[in-house]
């Protein structure tokens, strides 16, 4: 079974959870060693400029998930 049925999603909240999910599954699929990721995972969760970055990777998503919903307007 795939893991990302669809991007339509109920609501704007929802879509954002998404968007975080497929950041996170890029994460996991480009280095897929749990082990290293928890090692690697000081050296960013410490850093703004890692943290800034992954918020722009999540916008990046989100924008893409909010096109494909019609911006959630009713």
């Amino acid at each position: 079974m795939a893991w990302l049925g669809t991007l339509i999603t109920q609501t704007p909240e929802d879509g954002f959870e998404l968007a975080i999910k497929l950041s996170r599954m890029a994460v996991k699929k480009t280095q897929p060693d749990d082990a290293a990721r928890a090692r690697m995972r000081p050296d960013y969760a410490n850093n703004a400029d890692s943290l800034t970055r992954v918020s722009q990777v999540v916008a990046t998503h989100f924008q893409t998930i909010a096109q494909a919903n019609g911006y959630w307007i009713v």
